[in-house]
């Protein structure tokens, strides 16, 4: 996973942000303003593994996120993450899905241009003879009312 350059964004107009993830990963994201509305009827669709290492993405997934299917795979799905995003929203997400529970949030999503589009995201954890083996997630078109909530709170929890 490599950092971001301001060649790779659609805009001369971007905030710099070095993210650390949950595994000690720091990576320079550049983010734009320039938001990709979720169209109706789409469904986006990936399969991780159990590092939350990408093994499978559909279409739509590679379409939203600007990235090739060949440039996902066997990344790690916060190649998405977004500086606006709170960790705290991905540890509820890890302490839930760990416990072979479902779990649902609203995630505003990084582009690989420095955009950025919102979902509501269910992540589930596929379970095989009692272990989890891979997580499925798929994320679908947001309510306006609930982006327009997070876009509140998620500052808050920083």
């Amino acid at each position: 996973m490599q950092d971001m350059t301001p060649q790779d964004l659609a805009s001369d107009d971007f905030q710099e942000s070095v993210l650390t993830f949950h595994d000690g990963t720091k990576r320079t994201v550049l983010a734009t303003e320039i938001e990709t509305k979720f169209p109706d009827g789409c469904l986006i669709v990936s399969q991780t593994d159990l590092d939350g290492v990408i093994k499978h993405v559909n279409k739509s997934f590679v379409t939203m996120s600007g990235f090739t299917e060949d440039e996902l795979i066997g990344q790690p799905h916060y190649i998405l993450r977004h500086p606006d995003m709170p960790p705290a929203a991905f540890a509820g997400l890890w302490e839930t899905v760990q416990k072979k529970e479902k779990w649902h949030g609203y995630v505003k999503n990084l582009r690989k241009d420095g955009g950025y589009y919102w979902v509501y995201a269910t992540v589930i954890p596929n379970v095989r003879n009692g272990e989890i083996v891979s997580y499925t997630s798929v994320r679908r078109k947001p309510s306006a009312n609930k982006v327009a909530e997070c876009m509140k709170l998620y500052p808050t929890l920083f």
